[in-house]
């Protein structure tokens, strides 16, 4: 009876919802234990590095255990909810039970649910990617490790108790498989000069933790007087008071950095330090771009579409990128080559509460005004609600960003990583303007281009510049050069 309990019990794992994320943060549940589920509803909400994605139950059954509180950040491929399926799936998953020791009923199920994930925000992700990577290491006593090994590699157990096997397992562990740690511990480990390789994890499934890193770290000073190697252990806890706050709690705050804002600071970072970047800069008058934009919400063609500058500065860039296509490019440093691009993914970065994000508008160069309005306001609605799918941010090639919303002038924007180009629009003010010979108070904004020089020389990325603002003073080329 016991078996069939267990048996109809379905471990729901945290799929990788994003390109090889390794952890995401439950946000909020949408069920409680008791609740009844089917297969396709939404059970909860978490946040990738990437976006916010609900995630469906790939399964009918009953809620018997909710496995972490909200807030909590969970690796990919640890189970986050039971269910009990009642007899659907358990004549399935009851030859697995019994032929394995209670580990099957976690790791048999997700095979089901590895099938299913596409349903989640419509991609398919790596069939590995939810799965852990078998730790030999950790299961076996350290006395043990070098005759387990031995006879793993040679088929044969080694001669006696000898001594040097000891070294085997670490440079057998590296030559079968990489070391699991988080991307956090990697950074430690580079900083302390600690190859990972060589430190013994103690975290859960072969996980290396911080700890562990300073244990490796640690010894290192001690290293001379062999006889004192059991006492090593001590010293590795040195470090870890220095991570304690010691800052006046009632005098500052410290919020963790995760999710979306952790991972556009490492993009950023990466960006600015990767890709040489130039900005340029021109003020232009834009009243004559004013007037079309109040012209066109009166359009009956436009009646319930979004309609603003950004609408017009966006058509302006598209047809600056078509007269001066060769902007339109990545930078691929494998193969040392300019990948020009025959198509415009243009990207609109936008700043919501989980921190700033860059979806992207598919195929821009092939919209009409009104499809382009409809994408913009589309884009911009779902960003707001934190429902930007990861694919939506995935493949610009050009991006703008709205900084004059905020009433600043201009910027020097970073490049979003693999894109060419970011034009920057500042706020948009009456300023006195000499216009026909005259001193006159005219809309006035000024333009901030930034690209990658590798890609886009001076003049390149100048004309490009140019061009939107002679769109932007004169918005009738949009016939003229469109």
């Amino acid at each position: 009876m016991t078996t069939m309990t267990e048996a109809s019990v379905r471990e729901f794992k945290m799929p990788d919802v994003g390109e090889g994320l390794t952890e995401a943060e439950i946000l909020k549940w949408y069920v409680q234990p008791g609740d009844k589920v089917t297969d396709g509803q939404v059970v909860c909400e978490v946040e990738t590095a990437k976006a916010a994605v609900e995630l469906p139950i790939p399964y009918d059954g009953v809620v018997r255990e909710l496995h972490f509180p909200e807030g909590t950040t969970v690796d990919v491929g640890t189970s986050i909810i039971a269910v009990d399926v009642s007899g659907g799936a358990a004549p399935a998953e009851a030859p697995a039970a019994a032929a394995a020791p209670a580990a099957e009923p976690t790791t048999e199920p997700e095979k089901k649910p590895e099938g299913r994930q596409p349903v989640l925000v419509g991609y398919g992700v790596a069939a590995s990617s939810t799965k852990r990577r078998p730790r030999k290491g950790p299961q076996i006593p350290v006395q043990e490790a070098s005759t387990a090994i031995q006879t793993e590699l040679n088929g044969h157990g080694p001669a006696a108790p000898v001594a040097p096997a000891a070294p085997v397992a670490p440079a057998a562990r590296v030559a079968t498989e990489r070391p699991l740690a988080k991307p956090p511990v990697r950074k430690l480990a580079k900083d302390l000069g600690v190859d990972l390789a060589t430190v013994t994890p103690t975290g859960p499934d072969g996980i290396i933790t911080r700890e562990d890193v300073h244990a490796a770290a640690a010894p290192a000073p001690e290293a001379t007087p062999a006889p004192e190697t059991a006492a090593a252990p001590a010293p590795a806890r040195t470090p870890v008071p220095a991570s304690v706050p010691t800052y006046d709690t009632a005098r500052e705050t410290r919020v963790p950095v995760k999710g979306v804002r952790k991972a556009t600071a490492a993009a950023m970072v990466g960006s600015a330090f990767t890709a040489p970047h130039v900005t340029e800069f021109v003020t232009v008058d834009v009243t004559r771009t004013m007037k079309l934009v109040e012209e066109l919400k009166q359009d009956k063609d436009m009646q319930g579409l979004r309609v603003n500058p950004l609408l017009l500065i966006a058509k302006a860039l598209l047809v600056a990128i078509k007269r001066n296509p060769e902007v339109n490019a990545s930078w691929d440093e494998a193969n040392q080559e300019i990948v020009l691009k025959h198509y415009v993914n243009l990207g609109i970065a936008a700043a919501t509460p989980r921190g700033l994000i860059v979806p992207n508008i598919k195929d821009a160069h092939t919209k009409t005004l009104p499809q382009l309005a409809e994408s913009l306001g589309e884009l911009v609605a779902t960003a707001r609600e934190g429902k930007t799918s990861p694919a939506a941010m995935q493949g610009g090639t050009v991006t703008i960003t709205n900084v004059g919303v905020f009433g600043v002038d201009t910027g020097t924007p970073i490049l979003n990583p693999g894109e060419s180009a970011i034009l920057a629009v500042g706020a948009i003010k009456l300023q006195p303007w000499v216009h026909k010979g005259k001193v006159k108070p005219r809309q006035v904004t000024t333009l901030a281009l930034s690209f990658d020089h590798r890609l886009v020389d001076g003049e390149l990325g100048s004309k490009v510049l140019a061009d939107v603002a002679a769109i932007l003073e004169q918005p009738k080329r949009l016939i003229t050069w469109a």
